[in-house]
């Protein structure tokens, strides 16, 4: 959506967007639930932060934000923590009053248990970077989650670095601005868009050829395509599958007001079978 609205903007381009689900924006998509009021994220939590003023200046043309600040726990053990792990949740975990000079240094020394060796799966990377404690109790069986894999199985390339906080800053973001769009982010994106000389039309397959808008036609002539669906679908699989990583989601409603009391709730252990729960009125208490 942004390069089409850019594209009208700067170049006088006319752009016409198809997208094969029923509605605009991918999975940036919102709605809200008539029952409760809240706004549901379709395919999972989405949160704005910038630190880049062009791209917070840009966005405010179409929006305005909440001032809400992303704040993730997680559920270990039957306790809940703070994450990213910081010195709240080091102390907490280790039943500890660490300041931030002897957390670092505990975790410099569980960190180095294989130090100076080829780390040969996720495990070893992640014992590398925040020690085996910390990892096994947050990031281990949470991934194995994530990717359906035992993390043994996966490369160590999946992981560059694991943030540890030495202070009790338990923002998840650290940007200069955070927020969510006021109106909910379909009414942003429709305001993106919001030009005659742009078209859209929904539930329409890029690869279907019994439409007019379809890959092969459009490229037979010549036309310009961003394309924002599977690398690998679009080059029609030549090279094969690749992995991708899928998420399921079920809905779930309580009867009590607030369930949860935050947005997100990760559960870290491998005896639950989800990875996380995102309570969506706790999004927007202003509403």
């Amino acid at each position: 959506l942004t390069v089409a609205q850019q594209a009208v903007e700067h170049a006088g381009a006319r752009v016409h967007i198809i997208d094969v689900r029923d509605h605009i924006g991918g999975n940036a998509y919102s709605y809200m639930d008539e029952e409760t009021g809240a706004e549901i994220h379709k395919y999972g939590a989405h949160l704005f932060h910038t630190s880049n003023k062009r791209v917070w200046d840009y966005v405010n043309r179409f929006t305005s934000f909440t001032d809400y600040v992303h704040r993730v726990y997680a559920t270990h053990d039957g306790e809940v923590y703070p994450l990213p792990i910081n010195l709240g949740t080091i102390n907490q975990f280790f039943h500890a009053r660490y300041t931030p000079a002897e957390a670092q240094k505990l975790i410099a020394e569980q960190a180095g248990e294989l130090a100076g060796t080829d780390p040969q799966n996720l495990n070893d990377k992640g014992i590398q970077l925040i020690g085996r404690p910390l990892y096994e109790a947050f990031i281990k069986n949470y991934t194995g989650k994530q990717w359906q894999t035992d993390p043994a199985e996966l490369p160590a390339s999946i992981v560059k670095r694991l943030p540890v906080r030495f202070n009790y800053d338990n923002r998840y973001f650290k940007d200069t601005w955070e927020g969510l769009p006021a109106d909910g982010y379909t009414k942003w994106m429709e305001r993106m868009i919001d030009d005659p000389r742009i078209t859209v039309s929904l539930g329409v397959d890029f690869f279907d050829e019994s439409q007019p808008y379809n890959r092969k036609a459009l490229r037979a002539a010549g036309v310009p395509v961003v394309y924002t669906g599977p690398v690998d679908r679009y080059f029609g699989y030549e090279l094969g599958d690749l992995k991708w990583r899928t998420v399921d989601f079920k809905e779930v409603r309580y009867d009590e007001g607030d369930h949860f009391g935050c947005p997100v709730m990760n559960f870290s252990d491998a005896d639950v079978p989800y990875t996380r729960a995102i309570e969506f009125k706790n999004f927007n208490p202003e509403r």
